[in-house]
């Protein structure tokens, strides 16, 4: 089921329909893609409702972003979003930016998640990431799209993938190159993950948490997840080998498996 939310988030519901059943909901990260997520439907679709959805101003949810845009704005997007959908509760997944979203929602609106999977993401952006959005920020100023998704697969997939997977990159960076999103909302969403910093209210968070990290991440140190898992009270750690920052596209299988095993031990 396909459908929008105030005009403003484009939703999909797949697998179990019942507002009663178990729901999980996805949610990407910079590019704010709900096809993000396609490496994990066919494996939780028997046994959940979930829900992806594009974050607003990406994809199929269109609007323009001010310049003052932040987490909690996304994060109060997405609680319309469940109220709309008679979501009581939910287990969270969010990747990079989609965890910062998990977070913001575990601080305002707890009674919404009942577990919370924070995919190589952050309570607050180091110097190292912070350098990486930079680069990518002088590339959109200097008008070289073409640059800024060539970088992006670098900082997204280990380079053995990229190698082995050239051709379909080379496709899907044509296709994105004629269908960039608009560059005023990238920025104004780099802005509000670069603003993002909650390290003094991680303590606060009681929500079952696993951090999952991968060590072989090129944009976000795998040691800022071990931060959430040590700060947060009721928080685990679990650090893939492989996969880069985008392991659940790159190592699906191992990935769902994690997944998969934390939301059977908190359920």
């Amino acid at each position: 089921m396909n459908g929008e939310v105030g005009n403003k988030l484009h939703y999909e519901i797949h697998g179990l329909t019942s507002p009663d059943a178990p729901t999980i909901v996805f949610s990407s990260g910079l590019g704010g893609a709900a096809k993000f997520w396609q490496p994990q439907l066919a494996d939780f679709i028997q046994d959940y409702r979930v829900i992806i959805y594009d974050h607003y101003g990406t994809n199929k949810s269109v609007g323009d972003l001010p310049e003052n845009y932040s987490i909690s704005h996304m994060a109060d997007e997405l609680a319309a979003l469940l109220n709309k959908l008679e979501v009581q509760a939910c287990h969270f997944v969010g990747h990079a930016l989609g965890g910062l979203v998990g977070l913001q929602l575990a601080l305002s609106k707890p009674e919404l998640l009942q577990s919370l999977v924070l995919v190589n993401a952050w309570s607050s952006a180091n110097p190292h990431t912070l350098r990486c959005f930079n680069i990518r920020k002088a590339l959109l100023a200097a008008d070289r799209k073409d640059m800024y998704l060539q970088l992006q697969a670098l900082l997204l997939f280990p380079p053995d993938w990229i190698a082995a997977n050239a051709a379909h990159l080379e496709e899907e960076e044509a296709h994105s190159l004629n269908h960039f999103p608009d560059v005023n909302n990238l920025f104004a969403r780099i802005g509000a993950l670069s603003a993002f910093d909650i390290d003094k209210s991680l303590h606060t968070i009681t929500t079952p948490t696993l951090a999952l990290a991968n060590k072989d991440d090129t944009l976000v140190p795998w040691q800022r997840s071990l931060m959430l898992a040590e700060a947060m009270p009721n928080a685990e750690l679990s650090v893939m080998e492989y996969g880069g920052h985008a392991s659940s596209i790159t190592n699906p299988i191992a990935f769902n498996e994690l997944l998969r095993g934390y939301l059977r031990q908190v359920a």
